[in-house]
């Protein structure tokens, strides 16, 4: 009967914490729909590889050898060898987004850039906090609110802390509806809020809509080479989407691939969430730092926009410049939401829009920076 109690000699204090963190992602995914096809089976997984003896993770077989779990062999193909799981989430992402609001207005692409000023500000807050050049960098791409690019960076630059990292960006990326406004508000007053901005688009041709993603892939591929796995899977995406003749593979990249690959994904980066790795300082500062970059790079495209207004004669509302983070489409959500608040006929939708899929580019081209920029810094 001894073997029956030796998961219960097993279980740690640390394993308990995870448990709650488990239950708690689990909770929120389904009591208040935060980003539920991400944090559930986040959450399902965290349990899982937590528990005594756990078959999900490879482990030793008296007589046998080493048995190989589920769990940490998808993590050992799908992300630890070739970051294939993040990447052809990429398609699907790129399939569901539309760049005809930002195509019709160019002008957008300045504030996806100015949002991703919290990323580089938080990796030199890092290190000074001790943290490896690595690991601060992968730290600061949270702030991008783009899940997939943080695993893909944090895993390429062998990252001590890619499960924090994992858990910081989807969990903030599933509190945008709380943190943004809050941030929002503390930075504009009620009267710019109010701004409102005609929408007035011009017309974007179907070659330009075909073209647009050739050419950024070609741009980040001369730019930042290190970005084109992450900028040429977006693109390529949106150019079965706007190509029009593959209609069902583009449903099929919005859809089922996007929520299959979803789905392991979220099951898979569990493996990272392991007691002895998870439960430390270090992840409460990385959840804080996470949080930093987060809250900077909204902070920062609402301070660009108030610039861009002190030269320009038709006024643009600041909050507008906080949708240029890679939260999409829910930031701009929340900016159309502030705007009808201040103002019940000022609808921001589509410019918000704008600046959401140009933060979506500008993310995956940060990580690309990243990606190139460190390596070089390390030597």
């Amino acid at each position: 009967m001894e073997f029956l109690l030796e998961g219960f000699y097993d279980v740690t204090w640390q394993k308990c914490v995870m448990y709650a963190v488990g239950i708690l992602l689990i909770y929120l995914a389904i009591k208040k729909q935060y980003e539920p096809s991400l944090l559930l089976p986040m959450g399902f997984g965290a349990i899982l590889v937590n528990l005594p003896l756990s078959g999900v993770v490879n482990y030793e077989m008296s007589g046998i050898g080493e048995v190989a779990g589920i769990i940490e062999w998808l993590y050992d193909i799908g992300i630890h060898a070739s970051e294939a799981m993040p990447l052809l989430l990429f398609i699907g992402i790129g399939a569901m987004i539309d760049f005809g609001p930002l195509l019709s207005n160019p002008k957008m692409f300045l504030f996806g850039a100015a949002a991703q000023f919290g990323i580089f500000f938080v990796v030199a807050a890092a290190v000074i906090l001790g943290f490896d050049l690595k690991d601060a960098a992968s730290i600061g791409i949270i702030g991008a609110a783009d899940g997939p690019t943080s695993i893909l960076v944090s895993q390429v630059l062998k990252s001590n802390y890619i499960g924090p990292i994992a858990v910081a960006a989807y969990s903030y990326m599933a509190l945008v509806p709380i943190i943004q406004p809050a941030v929002i508000k503390a930075t504009t007053t009620k009267k710019e809020r109010m701004i409102r901005m005609p929408y007035n688009p011009s017309n974007v041709s179907k070659g330009l809509r075909i073209a647009f993603p050739i050419i950024v892939t070609f741009i980040a591929g001369f730019v930042a080479p290190q970005s084109v796995s992450l900028v040429g899977f977006l693109m390529f995406g949106n150019l079965i989407r706007e190509c029009g003749v593959l209609n069902t593979l583009s449903d099929a990249a919005q859809n089922i691939l996007a929520n299959l690959v979803t789905l392991l994904l979220g099951i898979t980066i569990s493996f990272s969430m392991r007691a002895e790795q998870f439960v430390n300082v270090q992840t409460l500062l990385i959840m804080g730092l996470g949080l930093v970059a987060f809250v900077f790079d909204t902070a920062a495209g609402v301070f660009f926009a108030k610039i861009i207004n002190l030269f320009s004669k038709n006024k643009i509302n600041p909050m507008v410049g906080a949708a240029g983070i890679s939260a999409f489409p829910m930031s701009a959500r929340v900016v159309q939401k502030l705007g009808l608040e201040a103002d019940s006929q000022n609808h921001l939708l589509m410019h918000a829009v704008g600046a959401n899929v140009s933060g979506q580019i500008a993310s995956v081209l940060a990580g690309g920076m990243i990606l190139n920029l460190i390596p070089q810094m390390i030597k």
